[in-house]
């Protein structure tokens, strides 16, 4: 089998398990929309500062979201034994690992992007800061994907990681939050966001290059733990 095939097999199967329970494939949109939607709620009328607070509270909304699903990455896999033979397969382990990853921000970071603009413009923020956010988050939440994957891998042998993962991945995805806000931040005082933006494209460069082969080695010891 041709490697983009072998990739294709990945990202297919794990949008397969992912079609076969829905609800939970939605569940960080959800929760996504309804924190974003809801804290204008908590603010009086027409507060004059809630565009000011926007970017941050959308990005901080879409790091909360992409917590949601993070220990199920690999979790699942390594109790049906199905981890044990993505190991042994043909394809290298670091490359499932990403094409896992690529399946996972698909499902559930791409949809936190594509609602983005209605979001935005819904808590005030002009145009050009909601373009700077949609692109921030374009270019952020696959580093967002690509981190939390690390730190679920390096937990996937644990029998309880659900307090320990965030507590593990909170301190890595700071920078993405800092400078995805500070793009939309920037736009909306018109000023040029292209300097965070290039940050956020070599935090996500930086991650494809290192995380899939740091993850298969977490993957490769928990295995043979």
């Amino acid at each position: 089998m041709s490697l983009p095939r072998a990739l294709g097999a990945v990202v297919g199967r794990e949008l397969r398990l992912a079609a076969r329970a829905p609800a939970e494939a939605a569940q960080p949109l959800l929760f996504y929309a309804l924190v974003v939607a809801l804290f204008p709620l908590g603010v009086a009328p027409n507060e004059p500062s809630l565009p000011v607070y926007a970017p941050a509270l959308v990005w901080i909304a879409a790091l909360l979201a992409s917590l949601m699903t993070l220990e199920r990455v690999f979790r699942n896999d390594y109790e049906d034994g199905s981890l044990e033979q993505l190991a042994l397969a043909p394809l290298p382990l670091p490359l499932s690992v990403l094409a896992k990853l690529a399946a996972h921000w698909l499902l559930g970071g791409l949809p936190l992007v594509l609602a983005a603009p209605l979001l935005a413009a819904g808590l005030g923020l002009d145009a050009a800061a909601g373009r700077a956010l949609t692109l921030a988050l374009l270019l952020g939440t696959p580093t967002l994907v690509l981190l939390g994957g690390f730190a679920a891998a390096l937990t996937v042998g644990l029998p309880r990681a659900g307090v320990l993962l965030p507590i593990l991945v909170l301190p890595m995805l700071s920078p993405v939050l800092i400078f995805g806000a500070g793009a939309a931040r920037a736009a909306a005082q018109g000023l040029d966001p292209t300097a965070p933006l290039y940050f956020l494209a070599a935090l996500l460069a930086l991650s494809l290059t290192l995380v899939p082969f740091a993850a298969a080695a977490a993957l490769r010891n928990a295995l043979e733990g």
